[in-house]
């Protein structure tokens, strides 16, 4: 039996494995339809994408040599198959939302391959825009603009070279949007280890605070000090 994880909170973030060989995104399919996006309940700004309405229904796009179990597409949407839905579930693990059944219109090939034999069902879900807070004083993010907020704390980021949670902010989710970054997915150390033990595919879980995400390459912020004690 598989011992517990450390008790000290780490957090990863969580993104699909492009390249891997099980890499798959969707698109939504016609008809789309779209709700308003979350607000902030102090600020009223938009926290987030326009929220997905129903009909669920999607094409696949495959790239590696299997559907995954965890399906990226456009927004702040994901894809669950019906088996890491159900174990998440069964499991008692927090912090999704949703869980509406999804309906596949086609799978389509981008890369050479063989064609799935079958396609299994899946659920529509998205992360909880969860209390944990980025720690700016130990987090190395290049804003756009300074926070005004102090609840959703959203502004732009250009990149991010290493991210970490003001301590005694997270609620305990699993799977959740922190507040200050609602565009990175972060998960807790006990779904890194439901992820492995369950071998769940299509995910890269990395250390949040070895986290990196630069697209126009203006490299890293000078690295935090330490309080002098």
């Amino acid at each position: 039996m598989a011992s517990d994880p450390p008790s000290d909170p780490r957090f990863f973030v969580l993104e699909d494995d492009i390249r891997g060989p099980y890499d798959t995104q969707f698109e939504k399919a016609e008809p789309v339809h779209r709700g308003d996006a979350p607000q902030c309940p102090q600020c009223g700004e938009p926290m987030g994408m326009l929220s997905w309405l129903p009909p669920y229904r999607v094409v696949l796009a495959l790239s590696g040599q299997a559907l995954g179990d965890f399906v990226k597409g456009p927004g702040y949407d994901f894809l669950l198959s019906e088996r890491m839905a159900e174990s998440f579930r069964a499991e008692g693990l927090s912090g999704l939302q949703g869980f509406h059944p999804v309906e596949v219109v086609s799978v389509r090939r981008k890369r050479k391959g063989p064609r799935p034999a079958a396609v299994p069902p899946y659920f529509a879900v998205t992360a909880c825009f969860g209390r944990g807070a980025v720690d700016e004083a130990h987090s190395r993010l290049r804003r756009t603009s300074p926070v005004t907020c102090s609840e959703c704390r959203s502004t732009g980021v250009d990149a991010i070279h290493g991210l970490a949670l003001e301590p005694g902010t997270w609620q305990g989710e699993e799977l959740f949007r922190p507040r200050g970054e609602q565009g990175s997915l972060l998960s807790s150390e006990r779904f890194a280890w439901f992820v492995k033990r369950h071998g769940f595919t299509n995910m890269k879980l990395t250390p949040s605070e070895q986290y990196v995400w630069d697209p126009g390459g203006k490299g890293p912020l000078a690295a935090p000090r330490e309080t002098p004690t």
